[in-house]
């Protein structure tokens, strides 16, 4: 039987460490064939040129798509999303794929679904009907996404019923459960004793694990919206809290974000550590400590703090709006742009044995493992024919 053609489209790490389970399970599966295209963030030194950690998996980059962005504002945004169109297009036309498989809600994966669509190759979305109702642009961008794709493979049933309410037809709506709780149920990811030999931390001390991302609709909020957040880290590490912070991802307004935290590594404040990434195992290892294995925290407004923490019975101090109305775990607590509000929960959530206790046995709202697989079988077994590519409202 000939394989099917899977072009998987990737634009920044964070996406990437969600679909790494996917990509494996579409490597391992007899009747697929699997076509990294890898653009945006993956290819921009500022943001750590991420291709080489796919390679560094064992994954062959088929293509690289350029797009360029070439100021930290949301008119270079909407070029990139052309450039993206335009260059991808020209490679989606090449391979001829049976499937495009993108992920998520950024503005990368938008310009790769509308590629994917308006060539007529059927668009597997993943991620779809989720809610962040806080200001940034994933929201729409993201029921946008579903409205252009084809198969929806969602992370939870609540957002599998959305799609249904969108007007898509129930059987092109999987609920399959987040991708990346393969890995994580599977241990993989980097040990205690390794994250301490690597990055000189003492995993019997509390730490916190920070990442801040801008909102892409109050960019002309984003200095006093950060800045509460890093003098809260200020005050752990003079308390002896370790402190590690990531770089944003390269969202409008992110290099605006770094160079808030260059000119606090500037000042070479002990217990602050920064890193532009960390990588996906580094990362779940922190959280692993952050978790059951140690007295720790994530904070600041990624998504990953709203679903990736609950599988390792970590707390998260959500900060701000971007994450609002997700579906969450009773591990979140709540801050506002303030200093002393973002402290009291960091220490809450640090040494509270109680709310401690509750994190580590929180219910997981997204599933419990095997989507790759799941989702792998779909695009294999799935009949290629007329109905696919032709929509229908069902409202």
């Amino acid at each position: 039987m000939k394989k099917r053609k899977i072009a998987i489209f990737t634009g920044n790490r964070a996406e990437y460490g969600l679909q790494y389970p996917i990509i494996k399970a579409i490597v391992a599966h007899p009747g697929l064939d699997y076509y990294l295209l890898v653009s945006g963030a993956h290819l921009d030194e500022k943001f750590g040129y991420t291709k080489k950690e796919i390679e560094k998996d064992g994954f062959q980059v088929y293509k690289e798509v350029k797009a360029e962005v070439k100021a930290d504002d949301l008119f270079s945004t909407t070029q990139a999303v052309g450039h993206i169109i335009l260059n991808l297009s020209k490679e989606l036309n090449s391979l001829k794929p049976d499937f495009l498989v993108v992920y998520a809600d950024r503005f990368e994966g938008l310009a790769a679904v509308i590629a994917g669509n308006q060539m007529g190759i059927p668009v597997a979305h993943i991620e779809g009907g989720d809610v962040t109702s806080g200001g940034a642009l994933d929201d729409y961008v993201r029921h946008a996404m579903s409205k252009l794709a084809h198969l929806h493979f969602t992370t939870n049933q609540e957002a599998a019923d959305r799609i249904a309410k969108l007007g898509e037809e129930r059987w092109r709506i999987f609920n399959t459960g987040f991708p990346v709780i393969d890995l994580i149920k599977a241990g993989k990811y980097t040990s205690l004793d390794e994250i301490k030999e690597r990055f000189h931390i003492d995993p019997a001390k509390p730490i916190v694990l920070f990442t801040q991302h801008s909102i892409t609709t109050e960019l002309d909020k984003i200095e006093e919206q950060i800045r509460p957040s890093l003098e809260a880290l200020i005050s752990c590490a003079e308390e002896g809290i370790q402190v590690i912070i990531t770089y944003p991802n390269n969202d409008a307004g992110g290099r605006r974000i770094i160079d808030e935290l260059k000119k606090l590594e500037e000042r070479k404040i002990p217990n602050l550590f920064f890193y532009d990434h960390l990588g996906r195992s580094v990362y779940h290892g922190f959280l692993n400590i952050c978790g059951k294995a140690g007295t720790g925290v994530c904070v600041g407004n990624s998504s990953s703090g709203i679903k990736e923490t609950p599988a390792f019975g970590s707390p998260f101090v959500n900060i701000g709006t971007r994450q609002e109305g997700r579906l969450r775990s009773t591990n979140v607590i709540d801050a506002s742009y303030d200093k002393d509000e973002i402290l009291k929960a960091i220490k809450k959530s640090l040494f509270d044995e109680s709310f401690r206790e509750e994190c580590k046995n929180c219910l997981n709202p997204y599933g419990e493992g095997g989507s790759g697989e799941k989702i792998a079988k779909v695009l294999a077994d799935i009949e290629l024919n007329r109905d696919l590519l032709q929509k229908k409202i069902t409202y």
